[in-house]
């Protein structure tokens, strides 16, 4: 085993804004795609921009309160959601700066909202007891009052930059486009060529994906990075092999139940064999539950090692302490085929091939008429 440690060579950087930290709260799909955005402005050649991941959450809250109710409580509740919950905020209810809206009301120097997701899961619990027979209609303003009091109200109006704004107009001003965003996977339990809702708990508005072989989806990873175009990232970080202190993530051969207590203190110190994932292994990692959607990160460039090893350049939102690359994680090639649950890029990313694929089908056999739309207007 080579001895000499992880030397890990850039090979393609796509600037991007500074790392943030989500500290205490569940928010990472919020902070890695604001990040995303921010991104796509950069590319867009807009200035720099630090947009307000906590007014998202502020307005998915509600959404996902009145789905919990709606659902008698059967469904989780917290406060993960994806990537396409951010975009349908932004759609929706625009977007505003960091500087108008932090969601720290209290002045704190970090964000923590375990004791706001705790008073929200409580009241829900007690708005739908069985012990009340019939709902109020104030339960709503209820809900509002407690992230209004942890959070602080979302503005409706603003100014910045000596010009005054709604959240819509802003997000107009930015020219950032939801709809020009496509979100895709992988997996055999569905057809190919298909959208379909990815059964995840996390995935509590239904969105959909388009669904591709694994190939064509690091095909067009890797054609999106080469292009310029950043990528939103959701995937799963549960293996031991995930090493944020490192820097690395790789999916060795060796099993962690085979390893000494040397060789796991060892692990990701140095590079090693990894598995060879085939659409197969990967079905049934998501199959069995030992891959899931675990966290939401930001892919920003791609690197090889001293082996030729590729790698993915992933930003983080846990802060730059304790990261040996300043809060970018490096995945490897047989990491990101394995245990990526989705990813979000910019229609004109997308492979050729996959959308000559699509385009003799209709829209309901693609599944969703926005997203024949978004195919259908992607330039050849």
């Amino acid at each position: 085993m080579n001895k000499d440690g992880f030397k890990i060579s850039p090979d393609k950087d796509i600037k991007t804004t500074p790392v943030k930290n989500q500290a205490h709260t569940n928010t990472c799909w919020s902070f890695s795609t604001i990040s995303f955005v921010e991104t796509e402005l950069l590319r867009m050649g807009k200035e720099p921009h630090n947009l307000s991941e906590m007014f998202v959450v502020r307005k998915t809250y509600p959404r996902k309160s009145e789905r919990y109710i709606r659902l008698h409580g059967n469904m989780s509740f917290g406060a993960q959601s994806l990537s396409g919950d951010v975009l349908y905020v932004i759609r929706k209810h625009g977007i505003v700066p960091e500087s108008v809206f932090a969601g720290r009301p209290d002045g704190q120097s970090q964000y923590d909202n375990e004791e706001m997701d705790a008073v929200l899961n409580a009241s829900l619990d007690a708005i739908i007891s069985k012990k009340r027979r019939r709902l109020s209609k104030v339960w709503p303003k209820a809900i509002d009052g407690i992230l209004d009091a942890y959070l602080g109200q979302a503005p409706e109006s603003f100014s910045f930059n000596g010009q005054s704004y709604t959240p819509k107009s802003f997000a107009e001003e930015l020219g950032f486009d939801p709809d020009d965003y496509i979100e895709l996977t992988s997996y055999s339990h569905h057809p190919f060529y298909t959208t379909f809702s990815l059964e995840v708990p996390d995935n509590w508005s239904l969105n959909k994906y388009l669904n591709v072989p694994l190939d064509e989806l690091m095909s067009v990873i890797d054609h999106a990075i080469q292009n310029g175009y950043s990528l939103g990232w959701d995937g799963d970080i549960s293996e031991n092999s995930f090493s944020q202190k490192r820097g690395v993530a790789i999916l060795p051969v060796k099993e962690w139940e085979e390893r000494t207590k040397e060789e796991r203190n060892e692990l990701c110190d140095v590079p090693e064999p990894e598995i060879e994932v085939t659409q197969e292994f990967r079905q049934e990692a998501f199959d069995n539950f030992t891959s899931t959607d675990d966290h939401l990160m930001h892919i920003t460039g791609m690197a090889y090692d001293q082996n030729g090893t590729k790698y993915y350049k992933a930003k983080n939102s846990w802060g730059q302490k304790e990261s040996k690359y300043e809060g970018f994680i490096y995945l490897s090639e047989s990491y990101v085929r394995a245990k990526t649950i989705s990813i979000m890029v910019h229609k004109e990313a997308l492979l050729n091939k996959i959308v000559q694929q699509l385009q003799g089908k209709t829209k309901e056999s693609i599944g969703e008429t926005w997203f024949f739309k978004t195919l259908k207007d992607k330039k050849s």
